[in-house]
């Protein structure tokens, strides 16, 4: 099967593809190697495809139309993992535009491929932020997501909308997934674990805010994987059961499914410190600040629909996870060893 994987040299592109790939599948990668962050990470990463047989890679942008046409026309894949996009939270705030071209244009391209190229599933990549100002934890795919605190969540929202009204219009089978703070080895560089790993070694402080008092819901990569690859082959159905207004994780007019991936385990952000801390052999100094704008003080992902449907269980906790994050910074970094 042909695969196309967008953002591909991305983090969980990245992990996704090779995951793909050694299941014996062809993947298409399409990545525009933006400078959001180091681009020699993002070019790491795909040197490790790129050695894989069966993967081929086109420096592209989804937010370019015509770019995007030719991908589709060119490869005609069969299923498509949307994992491209501006990312940040807090850079949402500082550059807007960005998330416009990448997030709603960018998706809206990559929708025009599936329908012209009559791919048979799409799933791509929502995120938890589109909760908000939820109050009512664990944060359920029933739950309303009008609410959204930041433009990149509003963008995030935008997509599950668009997604629909493709499925319904054009007959695309499509899942959204809402990821739950990712972390692990090849993570981003402006996301906690690797913020935090470099100011700690590097005998700076770390901003830690809302005074510590936050709660993530803390998903280790192999296990984001897991759950990706087995909603690939569950094609969504038109669910005539569902009700229309209040349950958005089915359609009783559309081929549409939302699911949460996470760990289904809040850990508070101290002691996502803590852990950190031993595992550097290290104490961290920290700089207790106010809540950031677009920020919310807890994640917490109901699995309960992966569960059912595909037998999701993610197996790492923090004290698994963290461990393999520092061994891997330390040795792409060349770092003193933990």
């Amino acid at each position: 099967m042909r695969i196309l994987v967008t953002g591909v040299a991305g983090f969980i592109g990245f992990h996704t593809a090779r995951r793909i790939l050694l299941e014996g599948s062809e993947v298409v990668g399409i990545d525009n190697l933006n400078p959001y962050y180091d681009v020699a990470l993002k070019e790491a990463r795909l040197s490790i495809l790129q050695s894989t047989e069966g993967f081929h890679f086109q420096h592209a942008d989804i937010s370019s139309r015509r770019g995007t046409e030719l991908v589709f026309e060119k490869f005609r894949p069969e299923r498509v993992v949307h994992l491209a996009a501006q990312a940040g939270v807090r850079y949402s705030i500082r550059n807007p535009h960005a998330y416009a071209e990448s997030n709603l244009m960018g998706f809206l391209n990559v929708l025009q491929g599936c329908r012209l190229c009559g791919v048979n599933h799409l799933v791509y990549a929502s995120s938890s932020s589109v909760y908000g100002a939820n109050a009512k934890i664990p944060f359920s795919v029933e739950d309303s997501v009008d609410h959204p605190v930041s433009l990149y969540a509003a963008t995030k929202k935008a997509n599950e909308l668009m997604a629909h009204a493709y499925s319904h219009l054009y007959g695309i089978p499509s899942t959204g997934l809402r990821f739950f703070t990712v972390y692990g080895p090849w993570g981003r560089p402006d996301m906690a674990p690797f913020l935090f790993t470099r100011a700690i070694l590097e005998d700076r402080p770390i901003d830690v805010y809302n005074y510590g008092e936050m709660k993530r819901d803390f998903t280790y990569i192999d296990d984001v994987v897991e759950g990706i690859v087995r909603v690939l082959p569950l094609v969504p159905r038109v669910s005539p059961e569902a009700p229309g207004a209040g349950r958005l994780s089915g359609s009783p007019v559309a081929p549409y499914k939302i699911y949460n991936i996470g760990n289904n385990q809040p850990v508070s952000l101290l002691h996502f410190i803590k852990v950190l801390e031993r595992c550097l052999g290290k104490e961290a100094k920290l700089n207790l600040m106010p809540m950031q704008a677009g920020d919310v003080p807890i994640t917490f992902a109901d699995i309960a629909d992966l569960i059912r449907d595909v037998g999701y269980s993610p197996a790492t906790t923090l004290e698994i996870g963290l461990p393999k994050f520092v061994a891997w910074y330390n040795s792409h970094y060349l770092t003193r060893q933990c």
